[in-house]
């Protein structure tokens, strides 16, 4: 196995910290602010003079990455699943560190994990899925269930993994420093002494190399699994055998990795009842759109249709419209035909009753008919 010994030039090097930037720049959540208050407009201003002061901290030793700052979004079950925001010149080191280590771990990975990785997607793994089960014949399924998966990585496992293949220290150091970096909600900081929080650039990385070791031990031990981040299917050819497979799974995360299994949610399925995975369900007919994904869009869609309307009707259409987009493009690999004909006629009644709500009478309508 090849390690890699000198790597923190490569991550400091002015055209890496470039294409970070304009990575970032390009990302959805460039609009979204750290503890600091810096937007990427803002940072722009004085691009050269930023980069240039993150070239010479990180190449001196003296950088020092700032808190994440806590945000919450609703989950579908109704809770929240907390996020953390870095700092703007945060981000782009994560992103100049992550353009350095994904070409040397992404061969590494196992061919079955799909999450945040360079040309992979949900889609490839619903393939996989779908392959296993209809074509293989394991059409038994331990669908797992990981408790907050991202918030409970052990630092020190993470940094061994990391190791394996890294032994740059001052990169490893950098690592360790993003990971203690602290959190701030409410205008207080708590230490980090596990996990790494959802919406760092690195955090994806760090735990597909965490979870690394657990696609490997099941494919040593002749089970098919697929992964993507920390949503797994682990495929049986009968219920028993299921069982046994996810005994040996809960063991190796919650004694080797000390992740916890969420033994509530985790449970056997199979492809006559209908095999849940991200927002689609395996049949043994194909692949459909899941009531729960259906019921999130129309939400969605209510959110962007309101009868009482503060805004221009094309604001509403234009938002409207991305969401469409999203969602059919996203979809579009199930037996979809009919349900986006539903869907679109339900989308057209809600405009057309923002219309009516507009008119505020009975002449809106009338001059509408003559």
């Amino acid at each position: 196995m090849r390690k890699w010994y000198s790597l923190i030039d490569k991550v400091y090097s002015r055209p890496n910290l470039l294409d970070a930037f304009d990575k970032v720049k390009r990302n959805k959540g460039s609009k979204t602010k750290g503890i600091d208050g810096i937007s990427v407009k803002e940072f722009r201003e004085h691009l050269g003079e930023n980069l240039c002061q993150i070239h010479d901290e990180l190449k001196s030793g003296r950088y020092m990455p700032q808190a994440v700052r806590r945000v919450y979004i609703n989950k579908e079950d109704g809770s929240k699943r907390p996020l953390g925001i870095p700092t703007i010149k945060d981000r782009i080191v994560q992103q100049a560190l992550l353009n350095i280590l994904q070409p040397i771990f992404e061969p590494e990975f196992h061919p079955s994990s799909y999450g945040y990785r360079p040309g992979r997607s949900a889609h490839h793994a619903v393939a996989k899925s779908e392959r296993f089960t209809r074509h293989y014949g394991l059409v038994h399924v331990v669908d797992m269930d990981l408790s907050k998966c991202f918030d409970t990585l052990v630092h020190s496992l993470i940094l061994t993994a990391v190791n394996e293949k890294v032994s740059d220290g001052k990169v490893l150091k950098l690592i360790s420093s993003f990971l203690k970096s602290g959190i701030v909600e409410d205008g207080k900081l708590s230490p980090t002494n596990v996990g790494s929080p959802q919406g760092g650039i690195i955090s994806p990385l760090l735990t597909n190399i965490y979870l690394n070791r657990f696609d490997w031990y099941m494919k040593n031990k002749g089970i098919r699994i697929v992964r993507y981040a920390d949503d797994i299917l682990i495929f049986a050819t009968t219920k028993n055998q299921a069982g046994k497979y996810r005994a040996i799974a809960t063991k190796f995360l919650e004694g080797n990795l000390k992740l916890t299994v969420n033994t509530k949610k985790t449970h056997l399925t199979n492809l006559n009842k209908g095999i849940p995975y991200l927002g689609f369900i395996l049949h043994s007919f194909g692949v459909s759109v899941s009531e729960k994904s259906i019921k999130k869009f129309k939400d969605k869609v209510r959110k962007l249709t309101p009868r009482n309307q503060g805004r221009k009707l094309d604001c509403y259409l234009h938002e409207l419209n991305l969401l469409l987009k999203g969602y059919s493009m996203y979809y579009r690999v199930a037996l979809s035909k009919s349900l986006f004909k539903e869907l679109m006629s339900w989308v057209r009644r809600r405009l057309r009753m923002m219309i009516m709500k507009s008119w505020k009478s009975w002449k809106g309508l009338h001059r509408q008919l003559c």
